[in-house]
């Protein structure tokens, strides 16, 4: 018998109640526990970020307020984040686009709409906490680890055989070495107005990822931006601006920027132009970075056409086809209704494209004007004329005569880097890579007489250095670029082209005589005057030369200049922009010659050296060292 069975039925009602009692608050406890415990769960957010058009952004950074955690948009414009309860709000933020913050609530989708703002571009926003050092990866993303506890995602590396993100490709770089003065005295190149290697940078650190080694092209990354050279006087189509300062990143050396500023040109002064657009429509141009984008492009050069300028477009998938004849520029509503109605399908017959695109021009030449074709590709060229020796071929014959090729780059997975780098050359055009529409902006609008028109080519470049003061030097970059130094004078040696209003920057690390530094070294020469201090002394520290051709000539003419050896003790913020740009470079390639390179002194430099930038361009290079520092331990702070 119980218990309970013993006691007074009052007693035993009074337990019982008792009993239920504890039942219901121990019950309301575990109740109240497990709605804690649930209200504590992370959940994520999904969502998609468009521009004021509708057209995804990818690269659009997206962190939870007050934390270091955070993600990017994907090429689809879509993003995915885990929040926890006592996360408040979202910032969106994208180069050019004016921040957002957005409250989280109840939400588990958010999509955003951005706005440009071209103050947008002076607010730093970090975005990105999660780094790993350099591996080899497919597209995918095989793994993260942790140092000193913190998280990394890898760098997209491109080895021979083995192309990340798809098939891109990217020509191998060989730095250049530092050369003894007594040995080679002339240091001899061709210039670049290239600049596809910053914007392409740009998209792989926006994505979250540093750049393949190779796809860092030191020379493209710093001229991409404009400096504050004079207008040339004389009469030379450039001025010339040198100046000799303390290199940053080694301060027993010197470091020597050397300037060319092309004459700029109004617009109602400009030839007529003969313009061929030849368009990529095939399947692999399906993606919202690739046609919709080259569409939106091509619609801000139409708006910058005169009547005096016509146009054809040239298509190409599984075969190639003329979609618009030669059509004047004032007929803008035309030229834009044959852009709308491309759409993307099939395989790439580029080489069938580039031949009907020379057909056309030549068919529509303009005599004194400007003949060019404007290629606008994700890179692919697997139908025809596709080896790079076949297309560098024609495109070499037909440049002689007086068609010339600009090649834009959109896009990623195909990027045939080297390949449209080649064609761009051999075409006397430029080479650029269009991520954003931003980009677009800069390439037709801001650059509109350096994209299209030519003002000199065969541009090259050669120093002498001056022994006396010279010990060795290294040129920063240009490796795809270097002549011999016979070439200089021989005008059947092609060489680089300017447009109107460009700039070229080149940056010399040099080696002061008397410095300690030690260089690869030669024997002494046995039958040439090797002795500079039997020699008059003199003041000079190097002489600089340049050759060019008139753009419809075929004799070049020579421009020479003599530099002082005086340090600048204060130098100019294009001096140390250009240098942090170059700092920048060596430090994401893990340069041998990056010296005590930090992305914190990369950063400070810039920001010191920012000047006016009205365009916003060095801002949006600051933000973007900001971004990268978050991206391999290589980049992380000195402390770290």
């Amino acid at each position: 018998m119980e218990f309970t069975n013993l006691l007074h039925p009052a007693y035993k009602s009074l337990i019982q109640k008792n009993h239920i009692m504890k039942t219901i608050i121990l019950s309301s406890v575990l109740i109240f526990a497990t709605l804690i415990t649930f209200s504590q769960q992370p959940r994520k957010i999904t969502g998609k970020v468009v521009d004021e058009q509708g057209y995804v952004l990818p690269g659009v950074s997206v962190i939870i307020k007050d934390s270091q955690r955070g993600t990017v948009t994907d090429h689809h414009g879509m993003y995915q984040i885990t929040v926890f309860p006592k996360d408040r709000y979202l910032i969106f933020s994208f180069v050019g686009m004016e921040s957002q913050q957005v409250e989280i609530g109840n939400k588990t989708r958010i999509d955003i709409t951005m706005v440009s703002s071209r103050e947008a571009l002076e607010e730093v926003v970090v975005a990105g906490t999660y780094r790993k050092p350099r591996v080899q990866l497919t597209s995918a993303i095989s793994r993260v680890f942790t140092k000193k506890g913190k998280h990394y995602l890898p760098r997209m590396q491109c080895y021979t055989g083995a192309v990340p993100m798809g098939r891109e490709s990217y020509a191998s770089i060989h730095e250049n070495g530092f050369k003894n003065v007594s040995a080679s005295p002339l240091s001899t190149f061709s210039v670049d107005v290239d600049n596809a290697s910053y914007s392409n940078v740009r998209r792989f650190i926006n994505s979250g990822q540093l750049p393949p080694a190779d796809a860092v092209r030191i020379e493209e990354m710093v001229n991409y931006f404009t400096y504050g050279y004079p207008q040339p006087t004389g009469k030379h189509p450039f001025s010339v601006t040198a100046e000799l300062g303390e290199c940053p990143w080694n301060k027993n050396h010197h470091l020597f920027h050397v300037g060319l500023k092309g004459k700029e040109i109004e617009t109602g002064e400009l030839p007529p132009s003969n313009l061929v657009f030849l368009l990529d429509v095939s399947g692999s141009m399906n993606a919202q970075n690739k046609l919709p984008l080259v569409k939106r492009a091509f619609k801000l050069l139409v708006n910058e056409l005169r009547p005096s300028d016509k146009v054809s477009i040239v298509v190409y998938a599984g075969a190639a086809g003329l979609v618009l004849k030669p059509t004047p520029g004032n007929q803008k509503s035309k030229i834009i209704n044959a852009l709308e109605n491309l759409e993307a399908g099939g395989s790439t017959a580029g080489g069938q494209g580039i031949l009907l695109a020379y057909k056309t021009a030549k068919e529509n030449f303009m005599d004194g004007g400007n003949n060019r074709i404007i290629l606008a590709t994700d890179g692919d060229f697997n139908v025809g004329v596709s080896s790079n020796s076949e297309l560098e071929d024609l495109v070499e014959k037909e440049r002689e005569n007086r068609v010339f090729l600009t090649v834009l780059g959109f896009g990623q997975g195909n990027i045939q880097d080297d390949k449209m780098e080649i064609l761009a050359d051999k075409g006397n055009g430029n080479y650029v890579y269009i991520d954003n529409f931003l980009e677009a902006r800069k390439v037709f609008i801001s650059e509109f007489g350096g994209t299209l028109f030519t003002i000199a080519k065969d541009v090259k470049f050669q120093l002498e250095f001056n022994p006396q003061k010279v010990k060795a030097y290294r040129l920063v970059g240009y490796e795809n670029r270097l002549l011999n130094d016979e070439d200089f004078n021989d005008d059947t040696k092609d060489a680089g082209e300017m447009g109107a209003g460009h700039t070229v920057t080149a940056l010399y690390e040099i080696i002061p005589t008397g410095a300690a530094s030690e260089i690869p070294s030669v024997d002494p020469l046995k039958y040439q005057e090797s002795n500079p201090a039997k020699e008059k002394v003199s003041d000079e520290v190097l002489t600089i030369k340049v050759r060019y051709k008139e753009p419809d000539g075929n004799t070049s003419k020579l421009l020479e200049k003599a530099v002082m050896d005086k340090l600048s003790r204060q130098t100019s913020d294009d001096f140390r922009f250009s240098a942090a740009v170059a700092s920048f470079g060596m430090l994401i390639r893990e340069s041998e010659f990056k010296g005590n390179t930090s992305i914190d002194g990369v950063i400070k430099m810039a920001y010191g050296a920012k000047g006016e930038d009205t365009e916003g361009y060095r801002a949006e290079f600051i933000k973007m060292a900001k971004t990268a520092k978050h991206l391999a331990p290589v980049m992380a702070h000195e402390e770290d």
